[in-house]
């Protein structure tokens, strides 16, 4: 989808380097005994002729449910924290919007208190006496994302500080290409796996040499998540 982005469960544990079965009970919901568990929120796709696949922001917003999930926060409380987090900053994906990073602390802090999670030492740093949100909502989780006009994730790039790799909904259905040239990085390292030639690799799609070495480490460290998936 143009603009929105399209990814199978695969592909968004493949970007996020999170196993698929999470991603598919945090997107898709899960059934635990007798009880239905909906997804934490409806994906982007969701109204689409393809509701099975996911857009960007689904895959960005996945990122930071798995941080608080890696910090004991438990599902039920990052479900109410959505919730109240699109209610109080107005977006249908608050985790990633850009006052999410600077204002979101006071609005998870208010979940926790009401699920009776302030008390779990792991969720609290006994030190300074500071929620898991600054353990989790840190700069280094969103420095890889550009914003629009109105603090929306707009684009990731998620390998390097030099940003040649970029996740853009508008481009390629959000799958990885280079930045300037918008070749797809999985077509650089098809090429790369027949030349053995990184330079030859970079004179047949006329991309610097640097653009496409970074697509093939790219495509090689997703390969070995596949590997390990």
């Amino acid at each position: 989808m143009i603009g929105t982005g399209l990814y199978t469960i695969g592909e968004v544990a493949i970007f996020t380097h999170i196993p698929a079965p999470q991603v598919g009970r945090w997107l898709r919901g899960y059934r635990s005994g007798h009880r239905t568990y909906p997804p934490l929120w409806s994906s982007e796709l969701s109204d689409s002729p393809l509701p099975q696949a996911f857009g960007c922001h689904d895959l960005l917003e996945v990122r930071v449910v798995h941080a608080f999930r890696r910090h004991g926060v438990s599902l039920p409380t990052i479900r109410k924290a959505c919730q109240h987090a699109r209610e109080y900053f107005e977006r249908p994906y608050p985790f990633t919007c850009q006052r999410f990073l600077t204002d979101g602390r006071a609005v998870f802090a208010e979940i926790l208190e009401q699920a009776g999670e302030v008390e779990n030492t792991r969720l609290l740093d006994m030190a300074r006496k500071q929620y898991v949100f600054e353990k989790v909502v840190r700069p280094s989780l969103y420095a890889g994302i550009e914003y629009d006009t109105s603090g929306s994730a707009q684009r990731w790039f998620p390998a390097d500080r030099k940003r040649r790799i970029v996740l853009d909904p508008a481009r390629n259905f959000g799958k990885p290409i280079l930045t300037e040239s918008g070749v797809p990085t999985e077509a650089l390292f098809a090429a790369f796996q027949v030349e053995q030639d990184s330079r030859r690799v970079a004179a047949i799609y006329e991309v610097p040499v640097v653009d496409a070495e970074a697509a093939i480490r790219y495509e090689q460290h997703l390969n070995e998540q596949r590997l390990t998936a």
